[in-house]
């Protein structure tokens, strides 16, 4: 979904952050992980951190990820690397440079939403369910802080049943066991919905595929909801 990544750096560069892709990362390695291909999963985590070496070496102040299942693996580099004579080292420095989007915009809100007073004058607020991924709420332990932006910025968030419950997507769980990855979809969708919300946000590219399928409303990435408050038009 490259419109979630085009909202990142917009919202990015307006909270004053310069926002750096590297040319030659890709994929976290964490579905290869979790199969337990190992050794695949760790060249992928070689990758990433020669991808980024030049830029940490060069000032790099974070790496910011936007998908709260790709953070979870990233902070577990140190660990998988652990063994690795050649990257150990490594790992552990991109493992205390990496921070989930929400930790880095937390900082800046203030001004932030500042910058949304002209851009939206007159706005009522607008009902939104908020789904937080295992990946952020339980492994990153990252608790109330996208919550905290989108009221921040306006947003009326809807009690949701059970938030602390997983939604079925959970990397390769969908395709393995479908039947009770459906259920548990079928399920997360009634509690988030239940209070009739006008749209769905989550923070994670697994979670949002998989609900979007079967949700009566739209499904988007937390940030993309933010850059429209900033961008309206």
């Amino acid at each position: 979904m490259p419109a979630i990544d085009a909202a990142t750096r917009r919202v990015l560069d307006a909270s004053g952050i310069e926002a750096i892709v590297a040319a030659r990362s890709g994929c976290c390695g964490a579905i290869d992980y979790h199969l337990g291909a190992y050794d695949t999963a760790k060249r992928a985590a070689r990758r990433n951190i020669d991808a980024w070496w030049p830029h940490i070496e060069n000032g790099t102040e974070a790496i910011v990820i936007n998908a709260s299942g790709c953070g979870a693996m990233v902070k577990e580099y140190a660990y998988v690397l652990r063994d690795d004579p050649a990257y150990a080292e490594k790992a552990a420095r991109v493992v205390a440079l990496t921070k989930d989007l929400a930790e880095v915009l937390a900082a800046r809100l203030h001004d932030l939403v500042a910058k949304t007073a002209d851009a939206n004058p007159a706005t009522s607020p607008q009902r939104i369910a908020f789904h937080p991924p295992c990946t952020l709420q339980h492994t990153q332990k990252i608790r109330g802080a996208v919550e905290g932006i989108l009221t921040a910025f306006g947003a009326e968030l809807v009690p949701v049943v059970d938030a602390h419950l997983c939604c079925g997507s959970a990397g390769s769980y969908s395709l393995l066991q479908s039947e009770l990855s459906q259920q548990l979809r079928a399920l997360k969708l009634e509690n988030l919905q239940r209070a009739r919300p006008a749209m769905i946000l989550s923070a994670n590219i697994g979670c949002l595929a998989h609900l979007e399928t079967g949700a009566g409303v739209p499904v988007r990435h937390w940030i993309e909801w933010v850059d429209r408050k900033l961008n309206p038009t």
